[in-house]
């Protein structure tokens, strides 16, 4: 599994993910066996990680690269975007959308952070989205890290530094994470940022 971030902290958002890959229960692939370790990959002007099966990663690169409209700059456009991705997943990656018999709608199979100039963004399997004010983490470390982003939000510490704590903290206990870590940074639109403090 994995431990990605995202913080959002004055007119700063950071995303941040370890780096580890692990095979069933009983094998892991580490950064400096893994020429492709970097768990965030940039769209545009956002930046996505994946939590899940690592086919995810370049699946949802080709997903998004070959949908001609999309919008990932709010709740309402990431939800159109990921509901013409879902039958693009299933014709042209093969994806499985079974899951429980009882689920609601077919299973897009992963859990999305998307972060941006215009916030957080969380997307899951049966496509909900959430856009988040402070800070928010997925993967088998996100309990973690988000005790530890937590804990030290109120302080005197960056967007970066928050999420740097909770990628740490993810490493630290969780046997499917470790580092190095990557990070990014986004300056939030102008808007955003009022929207954030209203």
């Amino acid at each position: 599994m994995t431990t990605i971030v995202a913080v959002r902290k004055g007119d700063q958002i950071a995303i941040a993910a370890d780096s580890q890959t692990t095979f069933g229960d009983d094998q892991k692939l580490l950064a400096p066996y893994d020429c492709f370790h970097d768990k965030i990959f940039r769209h545009g002007d956002s930046y996505l990680a994946v939590s899940g099966s690592a086919a995810h990663d370049l699946v949802l690169q080709g997903a998004l690269a070959d949908l001609k409209k999309k919008d990932l700059s709010s709740r309402r456009g990431i939800f159109e975007t990921f509901r013409k991705l879902h039958p693009k997943l299933k014709d042209a990656f093969y994806l499985r959308p079974e899951e429980d018999e009882e689920d609601p709608y077919e299973s897009s199979q992963m859990m999305v952070v998307i972060a941006n100039r215009h916030g957080i963004f969380g997307v899951y399997p049966m496509r909900e989205i959430y856009e988040f004010s402070r800070i928010w983490a997925i993967g088998s470390g996100r309990k973690f890290a988000m005790g530890a982003m937590h804990a030290v939000y109120d302080q005197n510490l960056s967007a970066r530094e928050i999420a740097e704590i909770g990628v740490r903290a993810g490493c630290e206990f969780d046997v499917s994470s470790s580092l190095p870590m990557s990070v990014y940074t986004v300056d939030v639109a102008a808007g955003a940022a009022k929207e954030a403090k209203a």
